[in-house]
């Protein structure tokens, strides 16, 4: 049987518009959101559960044992690198605070493409642009505890407690803000075995590698950390290690 010309067209057609959507289904569902991937952090101390406002916590650098007040530290500029694109997050400026039964916190991010995720990278601290700035954006609030009432900017990470030796009890401020204390952490994961996409990364936060990583601490000497860049940086320099992954 021959076919006529306008047949051929139609057949050619046909073909080019199954392969069209062949490939443009391929495509979509290989591309389409998930609904979400959730950051967990878990807060420590040594590897034990953080206690709020117990004195129990051995002074890592000399005498005393100490007490957690108050922990809170900005987590920013989340990136998920995929094996075909990356996503960052808009916005993205996260107080992490743990004051809550499970000393956990929890960030949830939106719309992220669907591949395979080999790598996770955010910062603790605020990027220089935003913290010289008084633009509210995700967390950022000018007027917050987290701002420095005496410049613009705000404090990367808030910790306040007691350190007890003997009978005597000294308050302990450590507050970290300047634009070089800002550290960038990149972690790889392990999807060699798995295809589906990432749905959720664990992270612990322990507490006492603020005190006691690259510098050990001796909170005795060193109660107050403010408004000095070298003691501000020796904490950086710590904290750059004090979330690690689950």
């Amino acid at each position: 049987m021959t076919l006529t010309i306008q047949t051929k067209y139609f057949l050619i057609a046909l073909v080019v518009v199954a392969s069209l959507l062949l490939t443009f289904s391929y495509t979509f569902l290989n591309s389409r959101a998930v609904d979400t991937v959730s950051l967990h952090f878990e807060a420590v101390v040594d590897d034990a559960p953080l206690v709020f406002n117990q004195t129990q916590y051995p002074n890592p650098g000399g005498e005393g044992e100490f007490q957690i007040r108050s922990f809170l530290f900005y987590i920013s500029n989340i990136s998920l690198i995929g094996d075909s694109s990356t996503y960052v997050e808009t916005d993205s400026y996260h107080l992490a605070r743990f004051d809550n039964e499970s000393n956990s916190f929890t960030i949830e991010l939106d719309n992220v493409p669907r591949q395979r995720i080999e790598k996770i990278e955010f910062s603790i601290g605020v990027d220089a642009s935003a913290n010289n700035s008084i633009m509210s954006m995700g967390d950022l609030d000018p007027n917050s505890r987290m701002a420095w009432s005496w410049d613009v900017g705000y404090k990367f990470i808030l910790f306040e407690g007691r350190l007890a030796v003997d009978e005597t009890l000294l308050p302990l401020v450590y507050h970290v803000g300047f634009d070089e204390n800002y550290q960038t952490m990149v972690f790889d994961l392990d999807q060699s075995l798995d295809n589906d996409p990432l749905e959720s990364a664990y992270f612990k936060v322990d507490i006492m590698r603020l005190f006691a990583a690259a510098t050990t601490i001796d909170m005795t000497e060193l109660s107050n950390v403010k408004f000095d860049r070298t003691d501000a940086q020796l904490l950086a320099n710590n904290y750059k290690s004090m979330i690690m992954l689950k």
